[in-house]
């Protein structure tokens, strides 16, 4: 049985016991030794005092891309915020859609000034009645589900890009909201049509736009659309040759590639990737439009007859002398196959 003496001896060693380590706890809790540590801590005291709510370091570090803890596991999941998207966002809606912008009036206010000055390009002999075949059923099946792909998606494409600032002041929310979701999905749904349309459109015309002698003549004469007579040219004329290779093929492609990475982000591509695919979609979808815009105006009201090959397959034989007399010269002296000059059937008279 222990003595009180004893049992006091050992009250007061936990008693020294207990004070020890209550003395290194104090001590673990004290404010940091390290200068920059407890400068750091007061900055931070004084602004919850002055601006609550705001906790700036922490923000600085979500903000700084370096990589944080997360129970998900894959590409950027542990990146809670991208800090280059705001440099997306600012060049997307400013430099990219206002000079690009600018850029599509601009080439339609020129090609209003030269039809305005220049007028459609006629004929200076009159139509004989006699047709030649300029495309087969499966060129201009092609032809027009490229163009109609390229058409929705241009208008969709618009709306998504400048809606926000230049339909959504004029229609209100509701309908503006309604309009450009039917404009995105349209978008996202007809885009891989249109790279399918790209591959089979180049596949299609691709022999029959390689360069040919007359060519360079063509181009340094501008194809006479400034004077009275064209100049001779093949099937194509280096003009068109120039748009399918330069159009077509190489602004198709980046447009049909970058689209798709757009599309699918289910492919574990990056923000990154994507925020870059978004910009050179754009300057590369505004470079084809503006080409696509005179390339309809020179198909349709600003060349007399152009629009006939693409309608039915055939051109009067004026026409085809005219303004592609190489090729014209080639069917007669029978050096084209009759299956792909085609047939002349009797064409109805015109009315001026």
């Amino acid at each position: 049985m222990p003595s009180t003496r004893d049992r006091i001896l050992r009250l007061a060693g936990a008693v020294v016991v207990a004070a020890l380590l209550g003395a290194g706890a104090a001590g673990a809790q004290s404010p940091a030794v390290n200068p920059g540590e407890a400068d750091s801590a007061k900055q931070q005291a004084l602004r919850q005092q002055t601006q609550p709510l705001n906790n700036q370091p922490m923000w600085s570090e979500v903000r700084s891309g370096q990589k944080q803890y997360t129970s998900i596991q894959g590409r950027e999941t542990d990146i809670l915020m991208q800090p280059q998207g705001q440099t997306w966002r600012a060049l997307r809606n400013s430099e990219v859609s206002v000079y690009g912008g600018w850029a599509l009036v601009g080439i339609l206010l020129l090609i209003g000034a030269f039809y305005w000055w220049r007028g459609p390009i006629e004929l200076h002999e009159p139509y004989t009645g006699r047709k030649i075949r300029r495309f087969s059923d499966w060129e201009r099946i092609v032809h027009w589900s490229t163009a109609g792909s390229f058409v929705v998606l241009a208008i969709s494409g618009l709306i998504i890009l400048f809606g926000k600032n230049l339909l959504l002041p004029v229609f209100g929310y509701t309908l503006f909201s309604w309009l450009a979701t039917l404009a995105k999905n349209l978008h996202n749904f007809v885009g891989p049509l249109f790279v399918a349309c790209v591959a089979l459109l180049v596949l299609t015309f691709a022999r029959k736009n390689l360069p040919q002698t007359g060519d360079l003549k063509w181009l340094l004469n501008f194809g006479g659309l400034l004077s009275d007579r064209e100049v001779p040219s093949h099937k194509f004329n280096a003009g068109e040759k120039l748009w399918f290779w330069g159009g077509a093929l190489l602004l198709g492609a980046v447009i049909s590639v970058t689209g798709l990475v757009l599309d699918f982000p289910n492919f574990n591509q990056t923000r990154g990737t994507m925020q870059v695919s978004n910009i050179v979609h754009l300057i590369a979808t505004t470079l084809f439009m503006m080409g696509a815009f005179a390339h309809i105006y020179i198909g349709t009201i600003g060349m007399r007859g152009a629009i006939d090959g693409m309608k039915t397959g055939y051109v009067d034989e004026t026409w085809a002398k005219e303004h592609h007399e190489y090729w014209y010269n080639d069917i007669k002296a029978g050096r084209i196959p009759t299956e792909d000059a085609g047939a002349a059937p009797p064409m109805r008279e015109r009315i001026a």
